[in-house]
């Protein structure tokens, strides 16, 4: 902001002032543009927007003044207006040519075109001269089409020319972006205009259309073929009206094959036949009601030959002779269909009437179906395994989800816990096996045996559980009729083979006596009379200490007494094994009766070295006597404790 001095004021410090009404400080413009030309302009204002008096021509202008005397003298010579200047963007505004043309597209993945011809519009924009190609749409045509190449100026050639409208003409080919597109025709203004220009235009081509395209638009060719019938007289006459017959099909002769019901409907209307399934409630079928779907059957075929296929998708008047017909169709015969053979053997009320009325037949008897016996499979049992128990393995047969055997309740109740003991030695060439004694149990509630051999120390064997509860098969016996041991086969002294061991039968329990002789009439006697004889001797025991019940208080206070006695006796004779004379007793006594004979009793004594010539050991000999030549050894070798 500058001071200037008041109006008649030097230019003196103190003499100047700001004047507050200037607001504008920058300089006027000097270049302006008029009618498209740019031109110099002298500034009327100076800074601050105030007006400049000074001569503001400039040296050359003063010049030119100077040599124009009478123009100054007499005024400037008045000369014609020039002619209003108008820009190029101005005059050509929306100016554009239209150029019709094509260009062909390979179709290399096709069998019905190898090419395809694509309608464009080139259009030239006069007052930028760019370019522009765009393609009609065509509705389903598969193709990306409408503007193919954007507006601007398409490049010529490689040394940077571009496309100018006098480059463009009709009947020629044009490349852009590498594709070359056939100019055929121009619209009237395009043509006009370059025929201003001086260009001669080339004349006007057909357009070439796509063949495919064309090939599309014709119409589908329709075969019309007479006919000698009336078919829709015979549509209106007979619609809606059905024939209905029942019919089966016996498939039984294939695997799983059965006799199924069916029914036919043939359909007068078109001369088509249905086949329908009959479904029964909770039969198991799945619900599929169509076996053949509604068509025209054929019932004689054209001789084919060799090389016609023997199945087609669809099958003509050309391959078939003759149609199935309502004269094919009666009841009591058989009728082949597709392949299967149906029996009709029945129809409903109103095929009656139209066979009555339409071909005068009228026998409908029924025919009655009657079901062949299914066939017995014989079932083949497999031979056994020797898994498991043979009753458990069969029940595998006989069912996927095989059930446990059927036991015998009453029986079962009746015998629980009921068990028959018996003492077996194994019968063996080995010495050593043949010293060994089992326990053989025969449960009676399921006739299972168990055997167990009882731990003896120092004998090298280990004892336990010999063989489990199990059924045994007796020798000989077969899968198919398999028997089992009995009570009845447990004797005294009989041979059992247990899956491959012999064992003798040698001791029984008292109970097993007991319990056959109150249940004998179930027993053979040989097996009773056995298990008698074996225990006569024990009962002869009984039977003299139960005479000596009177004297049973006094005999055996003198017969310990007695013992007592001969026990100091014997601690002289220091060579005596106890252990080893115990074990003599009770080897000699084989069926455990606990008492031997008395020159059997005597030479075992003499053979132990026992000395049996001392009157405390004859007097405990006589007192362990049981009737004649009997001792009861027992009693004895309680004088010799181990």
């Amino acid at each position: 902001m500058s001071s200037e001095p008041g109006p008649g004021l030097p230019f003196l410090p103190g003499c100047a002032f700001r004047d507050p009404m200037k607001t504008s400080f920058h300089r006027s413009q000097t270049l302006g543009y008029k009618n498209g030309f740019a031109f110099p302009r002298l500034p009327t204002v100076g800074i601050g927007r105030e007006r400049l008096y000074v001569n503001q021509l400039s040296q050359a202008e003063l010049d030119e003044l100077s040599n124009k005397r009478p123009t100054l003298t007499y005024g400037r010579a008045k000369q014609a207006p020039p002619s209003g200047f108008i820009p190029a963007h101005v005059a050509l505004d929306k100016k554009i040519l239209k150029f019709d043309a094509y260009f062909q597209e390979d179709v290399p993945l096709s069998a019905e075109e190898h090419y395809r011809i694509r309608q464009v519009g080139i259009y030239y924009y006069l007052e930028d001269d760019s370019m522009t190609v765009i393609e009609p749409v065509v509705q389903n045509s598969g193709l990306p089409q409408g503007r193919l190449i954007r507006r601007h100026r398409v490049p010529k050639n490689d040394r940077g020319d571009h496309y100018h409208w006098k480059d463009l003409n009709r009947g020629m080919n044009i490349t852009m972006y590498g594709r070359t597109y056939r100019i055929v025709d121009c619209d009237p203004f395009t043509q006009v205009f370059l025929e201003s220009q001086g260009i001669e235009l080339n004349p006007p081509e057909k357009m070439v259309f796509d063949p495919y395209t064309e090939l599309r638009r014709m119409p589908m060719r329709k075969y019309i073929t007479p006919s000698d019938f009336d078919q829709l007289k015979q549509f209106l006459t007979y619609d809606k009206q059905v024939l209905r017959f029942y019919a089966t099909w016996d498939d039984t002769n294939s695997m799983f094959g059965e006799n199924r019901p069916y029914i036919i409907h043939y359909y007068l209307a078109d001369d088509t036949v249905e086949v329908r399934e009959v479904y029964r409630q909770n039969d198991g079928r799945d619900p599929f009601p169509v076996l053949i779907k509604r068509q025209r059957l054929p019932k004689t075929f054209v001789d084919k030959k060799k090389t016609f296929p023997s199945c087609v998708l669809e099958i003509s008047d050309q391959e078939v002779l003759e149609w199935y017909t309502a004269k094919d169709f009666a009841v009591g015969k058989s009728t082949t269909l597709l392949g299967r053979t149906f029996f009709i053997y029945d129809c409903d009320g109103f095929t009656r009437n139209f066979y009555r009325d339409k071909f005068g037949i009228t026998d409908f008897q029924p025919v009655e179906i009657d079901k062949k016996p299914l066939e017995k499979v014989p079932q083949v049992i497999p031979p056994y395994n020797g898994f498991g128990i043979l009753e458990d393995s069969l029940q595998n047969c006989f069912s996927l989800l095989p059930k446990p055997p059927r036991k015998d309740i009453i029986k079962m109740l009746e015998n629980n816990h009921k068990v028959l003991r018996y003492q077996v030695a194994l019968e063996s060439p080995n010495p050593e096996d043949r010293k060994r004694r089992f326990i053989l149990s025969y449960f009676l509630s399921n006739d299972m045996i168990s055997i167990y051999e009882p731990p003896v120390r120092n004998s090298g064997i280990i004892g336990g559980k010999y063989l489990g509860k199990t059924r045994v098969a007796k020798p000989g016996s077969t899968t198919e009729n398999a028997t089992y041991y009995e009570p009845s086969d447990l004797t005294i002294g009989s041979t059992i083979e247990v899956f491959g061991h012999r064992f003798v039968i040698t001791d029984a329990d008292e109970y097993v006596l007991n319990y056959m002789e109150s249940n004998a009439e179930s027993f053979p006697v040989a097996t009773l009379q056995s298990l008698r004889d074996h225990f006569r001797p024990r009962q002869v025991v009984k039977e003299t200490a139960n005479s000596d019940i009177p004297m049973l208080g006094t005999h055996k206070q003198e017969l310990d007494e007695l013992i007592v006695q001969v026990q100091e006796e014997l601690k002289l004779h220091k060579y005596l094994n106890n252990k080893n004379i115990r074990e003599a007793f009770l080897q000699c006594d084989k069926d455990g009766s606990g008492v031997l004979d008395q020159a059997k009793f005597l030479a075992l004594c003499n053979s132990l070295s026992v000395p049996t010539d001392a009157i405390l050991l004859n007097k405990l000999i006589d007192l362990c006597s049981c009737g004649e030549d009997k001792i009861n050894y027992r009693d004895f070798l309680r004088a010799f404790p181990s």
